[in-house]
């Protein structure tokens, strides 16, 4: 009942940050509604696909499309609202992260699935979503060159899947899950904190250089 409601509640937020993406790029409302289900629910969608896990999600339950597309068409009657209350949509993002992480790692769990193969899908529930909106708004994926969020997503499932590999109550697992993978977050948004990035240029006479840079 808690992941379900706070799983509501994390589609939403990501749904009207969505939305936002793709008044940017001046978008019928057509396109406002795919782009928020595909922030939303994209990530499910990718891992289900992947895993061969079927029914999709949305397509169990329509009700999450609905409300995907519900909050996309909210946002473009509220939108200033929304940006105002930025830091707001920032921390029900971060709670979406580890919640979509938590479902992505459960899911591939019920399946059997080995330790690695649930924590690939706890990353994938968790960030695809971002990476849809991005590609289909033109924009290169945030997820990938900002403060720790895939990471924090893999950590994230690592942690859960750990907690009850070990006989940990599932309900004691879920919760510290969240509060950590929630303060991690916030943490390296609140102090830019990022991997190393992969630095490559290629000069005028045709040689190439490539380097870290923190």
């Amino acid at each position: 009942m808690l992941l379900t409601t706070l799983y509501i509640i994390g589609i939403t937020a990501e749904a009207m940050t969505g939305a936002l993406a793709a008044g940017k790029r001046h978008m019928d409302w057509f396109g406002v509604m795919l782009v928020a289900s595909a922030t939303a629910i994209g990530g499910g969608t990718v891992r289900d696909i992947l895993l061969g896990h079927y029914p999709l999600g949305w397509v169990a339950n329509p009700q999450y499309l609905a409300i995907t597309c519900l909050a996309g068409l909210f946002t473009t009657m509220v939108a200033p609202l929304v940006v105002r209350f930025h830091k707001v949509f920032v921390m029900l993002d971060s709670l979406g992260l580890i919640v979509f992480s938590i479902i992505g790692c459960r899911v591939a769990m019920d399946m059997g699935l080995s330790p690695l193969i649930c924590i690939v899908a706890a990353v994938v529930t968790g960030v695809f979503g971002g990476l849809l909106r991005d590609l289909i708004c033109r924009r290169q994926p945030l997820v990938l060159h900002k403060e720790l969020y895939a990471s924090v997503s893999f950590l994230a499932g690592a942690m859960y899947y750990g907690m009850l590999y070990v006989g940990i109550d599932s309900n004691i697992v879920t919760v510290s899950t969240l509060v950590v993978g929630f303060c991690i977050r916030m943490a390296a948004v609140q102090f830019s904190w990022s991997l190393p990035v992969f630095h490559f240029e290629e000069n005028d006479t045709g040689t190439a250089e490539a380097k870290p840079k923190a």
